[in-house]
Formats: structure tokens, C-alpha cells, sequence
């Protein structure tokens, strides 16, 4: 019964499992797997496990061939060159044919026996011939894969509205759709320049903050209904689940802010 390992390759960070071999292997180190497109880097995502006959959520479609050496370091260096140097010929070349889309990034694998390229665009674009003219000049398999904006962010990375970096390019696997509504439900001003991140699309963070948001509703009242305090009935102007406190208004026009605890005490 092989031993297998989760591996994220390329810059997408696809998951494959491939067979551990004989290697002491941990969460986090860099490896250099065999897959149907050659020798690629990847990073072990997942740990050690056996693999079952039968099981229909695993299959195995790569082995590991060693742990990354200083060797292969200096092989990487080379192929960011090279991606660099050939990114020009590439752009022009899209500029010829003149094909509607965006070049986002190049990855070689790590033999350089194929060139992934990653672009967005808003309509479905025939590159038959540009992959033909690319094979030729470049010597080498081209695969272009088409991705969102979303995805484009998450591959360039950068700073989000908060100044920090952007969550897809650090820890966030899986995209959520992100609604307006949910901005609505966080009491959030409906400026969508602000709540655009760097993609054009609402921020992420909306989502993943959602389920907070609604286990505090169940415990504030909503805005516009009226309370009772200990100076008397008072109209919810605000609330602000974050930091427990409500904005009230009395009918002698008074206003004032109150925390959520000395309501219920």
C-alpha cells in the first residue's frame, strides 16, 4: 500500500497527490515531483497517508523524485529568467494576432519542458495559431489557462483596502460569492470604491466575516426599533457589533451611546 502526499504546484497552487516514495517528508517543504507535464516544484499541503485501492477522492498522478537542493534553487532563478526574458516576445505576439486578452503570468515547469500562461479575458479567445507561432519560437509545450480576476489577484498579490496583503495571495483557499447584502448586514456604509478590493470585486473578507456578524445580531436589537433603558424608551440609531455598542436616540432629540451589556444588566 503506497504512501502518498498532498503537493501545491505552480503558482495556482493546484493540489495533486503523488507517492511519498521513500522520503522523510514534511508539512511545508519543497519537493520536486513527476507529473504528465515533467519535473515541477511543488510544496507538501497535506501530510503522509496510505493510500486505499478504490478511493475515488484520491488519485495519484505524480511521484516525488527528490527534496529540493541548492542546485535546484539556482535551476528556479533560471527559469523566473527566463520567464522574464520571454514575456515580451509573448505580449508581442498577443499583439499581433490581436487577441482580446490579458497577460497575467508565465510559469515553467521545472524542467522547462512546459510553459503555462495565464491570462484573463472577457470573451472566449482562439489562440490555435498563437500557440502554434510560441511552440516554434520558444521550443517548448505551451498550455494557456484562462483565469478570473479574482484569481489574477491572487497570483500578483498586493496590498488590500486594510494595508495589508491581499487575503488570497496569504491564506484564503476557497473564493465565496460576496454580495452586497452582506455589507447591508455588517452595518457598513454602501460605498462600493471602498469595498471593492484590488480584483474590482467586493472584498473577500465580507464573507468569511459573515457568520460573526450573524451570531451578534441574535444578541442586539435592529436599527430603528425602540428599547428600553435606564433613562427611559429610546430609538436604535446604530449598532456596532464589533465593539458591543449602541447609538440611541431619546424623544427629547438626546443622543447617546450606550454598551449592549448595561442594557442587559
Amino acid at each position: 500500500m503506497p504512501i502518498v502526499i498532498g503537493v501545491s504546484i505552480r503558482r495556482t497552487k493546484d493540489k495533486i497527490y503523488c507517492d511519498a516514495g521513500n522520503f522523510d517528508l514534511k508539512l511545508g517543504e519543497r519537493v520536486i515531483v513527476q507529473t504528465e507535464n515533467g519535473l515541477e516544484v511543488g510544496i507538501i499541503s497535506e501530510p503522509e497517508k496510505f493510500f486505499e485501492k478504490g478511493d475515488k477522492n484520491l488519485t495519484i498522478i505524480g511521484k516525488t523524485i527528490r527534496q529540493l537542493t541548492s542546485a535546484d534553487e539556482q535551476r528556479l532563478k533560471e527559469n523566473e529568467i527566463k520567464a522574464h526574458e520571454v514575456w515580451k516576445t509573448i505580449s508581442q505576439k498577443i499583439e499581433d494576432y490581436e487577441l482580446k486578452m490579458k497577460l497575467t503570468a508565465l510559469d515553467y515547469t521545472f524542467d522547462r519542458s512546459k510553459l503555462f500562461i495565464y491570462y484573463t479575458a472577457e470573451e472566449r479567445v482562439d489562440f490555435r495559431e498563437l500557440i502554434k507561432d510560441l511552440g516554434h519560437l520558444l521550443k517548448t509545450r505551451i498550455q494557456m489557462v484562462q483565469i478570473g480576476v479574482r484569481e489574477e489577484t491572487r497570483l500578483l498579490g498586493g496590498l488590500g483596502p486594510c494595508g495589508r496583503t491581499v487575503c488570497c495571495s496569504i491564506f484564503l483557499k476557497d473564493f465565496q460569492p460576496v454580495t452586497v447584502e452582506l455589507a447591508k448586514e455588517q452595518n457598513l456604509p454602501l460605498n462600493i470604491a471602498k469595498l471593492t478590493g484590488l480584483c474590482g470585486k467586493l472584498v473577500c473578507c465580507l464573507a468569511y466575516e459573515h457568520p460573526f456578524y450573524q451570531e451578534r445580531r441574535k444578541h442586539f436589537p435592529q436599527v430603528e426599533t425602540i428599547i428600553k433603558t435606564d433613562e427611559g424608551e429610546a430609538k436604535v440609531k446604530e449598532v456596532n457589533y464589533l465593539t458591543g455598542s449602541i447609538t440611541v436616540e431619546f424623544s427629547d432629540g438626546r443622543i447617546k451611546k450606550v454598551n449592549i451589556r448595561e442594557l442587559k444588566s
